[in-house]
This record gives structure tokens, sequence and C-alpha cells, in this order.
């Protein structure tokens, strides 16, 4: 989502499910992953998202068709100009403790957001396209300016320029709103979070589980599903074929069997893509990265295609590009730095560096002293095809995320999620060198030049040159090796009606129910 994701969470553990409602009741059991935060100001990964877009909402939403619909805004209106969106609320949306939300609640959750006392590593990303919050996030303003309560009901927010994503970024949790009672109640407030989504958190026993209970109060009706129920420990699969969770994702190590005809658990197998890019991130401001021709030739070392063969069990397909199959601008006649030892070795003689290349540090996330056979694969085409010294360093998610922020990786393995269906998400988020989100420093004057072109052009045709024009690019200046594009499998019990595998992180629980 929209959220830059370590791989190890980046094929989340929630499904979407459709929006049929039926009379069931009872409660859902799948497997999750531990959220670092439910604070959606501050939400940093897909995991954290998946709970937070059950217990809060916005203004907008997307739908399963991945479409902006309205949400707690029963309307809006755009300004001729294209820069100002009024948005009219919808009656009797409350909190889960009763009260009524107004306009002015949106207006506290925007300005907190960009209170550089929140400390939000996704603020600026997704809402400083907003009049006043850049301002706000540098401490140079009191409120943002740019939203504007009209009346009780009644929003105005007015943005930078007429952008075409602008709506799209609003289902982003950054926006969501949240109660300034619950948020001054302590620093852990998002612990016991008053949120205004179709579910209210139960419990959280850390490490071990999350409990949702059905919000009575939902505004759009209520889920039929009275308690969903996520287990952070134990032994998936075998959790699945003991029935004691209803859902699970299947790994590489058993996706042989189930995908078997035979095999009676292929009848309960669910495929889908993912809007999800895994990649190899070099940091352009630290040697030997900063010279081009040895991150093309970083490139051109690692054969994909083994790699997705032999250890990923052709369960995801190569990315040639940065735009996952699926998204608008998708280029599929991009072609990429494909695998070629003696093209990487020519570029790497050809380098500043020649022969007298620096030790190389590979950043993974990973729990314990476990590193994936993936990463010591790619470190080992690097050591055999290029003569690079690689060492693999392993680090918590908590410190992962925080290093490359600060820019403090040499090279690291990630994913990204789509936060909604818009190239910009990728394109601009990941790669403009004033970006918050882009995390390998990486800076080209005339790409900056396109990508503001893109944020500001009305016709679809013309983005989308600019925008695959962008993509070509990147892919040359290679900041990243794109390594695969994602896709999900899922075994859902028979008795789990409504699912439907969304390719990004949405709020999908309240059309499950389960058949008895």
């Amino acid at each position: 989502m929209r959220i830059a994701v370590a791989l190890a969470a980046m094929v989340f553990l929630f499904a979407a499910f459709s929006c049929r409602w039926l009379p069931s009741g009872g409660g859902l059991t799948l497997y999750g992953s531990e959220p670092a935060t439910l604070d959606p100001a501050r939400c940093p990964d897909a995991a954290s998202a998946s709970y937070i877009v059950e217990i809060f909402s916005g203004l907008v939403t997307l739908d399963n068709e991945l479409n902006v619909v309205e949400d707690i805004a029963q309307s809006y209106d755009i300004s001729p100009d294209g820069s100002t969106y009024t948005f009219h609320l919808r009656e009797g949306v409350r909190f889960h403790n009763g009260r009524e939300v107004r306009a002015s609640d949106f207006k506290y959750s925007i300005e907190r957001a960009a209170d550089p006392q929140t400390r939000s590593p996704v603020a600026e990303a997704y809402l400083g396209d907003i009049v006043g919050v850049k301002q706000k996030l540098r401490g140079e303003a009191d409120e943002v300016s740019g939203v504007r309560v009209v009346d009780e009901k009644t929003l105005e927010i007015t943005i930078d320029a007429p952008k075409a994503y602008f709506l799209a970024k609003l289902t982003h949790p950054t926006a969501f709103v949240v109660d300034e009672e619950n948020v001054a109640s302590g620093g852990d407030w998002w612990r016991h979070p008053n949120g205004t989504g179709p579910f209210k958190l139960k419990q959280w026993q850390e490490g071990q589980r999350i409990v949702l209970e059905r919000n009575e109060l939902f505004y759009r009706g209520q889920a039929e599903l009275e308690e969903v129920t996520f287990h952070f420990r134990g032994n998936s699969m075998m959790m699945y074929e003991n029935a004691e969770i209803k859902i699970t994702q299947v790994g590489t190590a058993n996706i042989e069997r189930v995908l078997d005809p035979t095999n009676p658990l292929s009848e309960e197998l669910v495929i889908a893509p993912e809007l999800s890019v895994s990649y190899i991130g070099f940091n352009t401001a630290m040697p030997p990265f900063d010279d081009e021709k040895v991150r093309q030739a970083f490139c051109h070392a690692v054969d994909k295609d083994r790699i997705i063969e032999i250890l990923l069990k052709g369960t995801v397909s190569r990315a040639d590009g940065i735009l996952p199959p699926g998204m608008p601008d998708y280029n599929e006649e991009l072609e990429g730095l494909s695998y070629d030892v003696a093209k990487a070795q020519q570029l790497i003689a050809e380098s500043s560096y020649d022969d007298n290349l620096p030790p190389i540090v590979l950043s993974v996330v990973a729990t314990g002293a476990y590193v994936s056979s993936v990463s010591t694969a790619i470190a080992w085409m690097w050591q055999e095809n290029l003569g690079a010294d690689v060492a693999i360093e392993g680090v918590e998610w908590d410190t992962f995320r925080d290093d490359m922020r600060e820019g403090g990786l040499q090279a690291f393995e990630i994913g990204w999620v789509a936060d909604y269906p818009d190239a910009e998400n990728f394109l601009d988020l990941l790669f403009h060198s004033e970006s918050g989100e882009n995390h390998t420093a990486y800076s080209n004057p005339e790409l900056d030049e396109l990508l503001e072109m893109a944020r500001v052009e009305g016709d679809f045709d013309s983005r989308r040159e600019i925008y695959q024009a962008v993509e070509e690019t990147i892919v040359a200046d290679a900041p990243w090796l794109p390594l695969w594009f994602g896709q999900s499998y899922y075994l859902v019990k028979p008795e789990v009606k409504g699912f439907f595998p969304a390719p990004i992180v949405i709020p999908v629980l309240k059309g499950v129910w389960i058949e008895e």
C-alpha cells in the first residue's frame, strides 16, 4: 500500500473480500503480521495499514475495482479550476464511542498529521499537495491554510495545482479521521483506538494475536462477522490443515504440493496478482553506487529468471521496470537491464572504480539469524560475476526502516505495494529528488521536470507518455535493481464466502461471511 514494506511483510496477510452481505454471524480466524502501529498518521507499512483501514476511515476509499468512491463523504464538488474540493459529510457517522464526526475532526486530523511533533514519516508524501501542509511540517505555520471548515458537515480542501491523483491520495490512512480526545489520552492512544471503521480493536496480545469486533455503529451497514482473529505465532500451514484458521497464504515451501491437482488443497487455492514490486535499492550517494556504471553492472550481474524459477518456484514474474502489470501506464515493451555478465564486467572496467570496488553491504529485513535464500543468491552472483566483496546484514524492521529513510544503507532489499492505482504513486514518490520516499538519494533534474509536468497534466495519453519516458530513464540510470512483481497464493476454507484477494491494501472485512 502505498507503503514501503519489508519483503517479509510485503505479501500482506490480509485478504480482500467482496461487498456482498448475507446473514451469518460468527467469526473468522486467519494468520497475520503484527502491526508496527495503529496510528493512521504514522502508518509506515502494509501490515499496519491492513488493520488501520478496518478500524479507521476517511473521506473517500477504494472499492474492489480500485475506483475512488465516497466513504465518510456523502458527496464532493470540484471547483472549475480543479484545485478546490468541497466534501459533504454523511449524517450519522460516529466514532466507535458514539460521538458524531464533524468537519472540524478532519481539519484536526490533517493538521495533526502535518504537525512536526507527530513525526509522521508519510504526511508530506500523501498530504503535501494540500496548501499549507509543507509549511506546517516545517514549523512555519500553526494551521494548514488549505483545509477549511465551512460548517459541521462541510469541509473544503485546496491543493496547490489541479492533480488527477489527489482524491486517490486521500484513501491513504494518513488522511483518515481520528478523535482528538482519544489522541490526547496518551502516547500509546492507538492501542485503544476510537475509530470510525467497520471494526473495533477488541484485543491486542503482543506477539500472539489481534482480535477485531464488529462496529455496531458503522455508517454504511454493519459487518456480518462478529469477530476477526489474527494469529501471529505458529506454523500457518499446519494451523490451516488442522482447521485452526480459515485463511492462510502459501509460501514456496508448500506451493508445489498445493498446486498439485491431485492434492485436495488445490481446490481451496486462490491465486491473485499484486500491485507490488520487489527490488534492490542502491544508495546513489554512497560509493560505489554513486557511479551509474557500477549500478548498471550490478543489475546486469543478477540472473533474475534463475532466482524466480529455482528459489521462488515460479510464483512471481520478473520485473524489468518499476510499474507492475495492472497499473495504469504499465509498459509491457519496456526492456530492462538483462542478465549479461560480460556487459556487467565491461561496465565495472569503464567505471571510476575499475577493479577497486569497495566492500558491499546488502541490508535485508531479517528476524534473528534468518536471511532469505534470495539475498544469499544475489550476493553470490555479485561476488562470482563481479568479484565484489559482499556481506549480508540482517536488520530488524524498525531499525531497517529508520536507516533506510536516513540514507544510511549502502544497498537494501525491500518492496513497494501500491497505495492507489496511479503511476505517480511509484515513479514520483520513489524517485523525485525531493520526495521523502526516495531512499536511494537518486537525483536527476531532467526527470524531476518530467515528473512535475505529469503532476498537472490533465490529458491521459500525454500523462502516459511522460510516465513511460520517466520509467525508461529510471531503469537506465539504475538506482534500483527491480527483481519481481508479486502474486498471492491463498488457501481459503470452503465455508468462507465472499473472498476477493485485493492487489493492494483496502478495507475488506465487512463483506465476508461464514457459511456454516
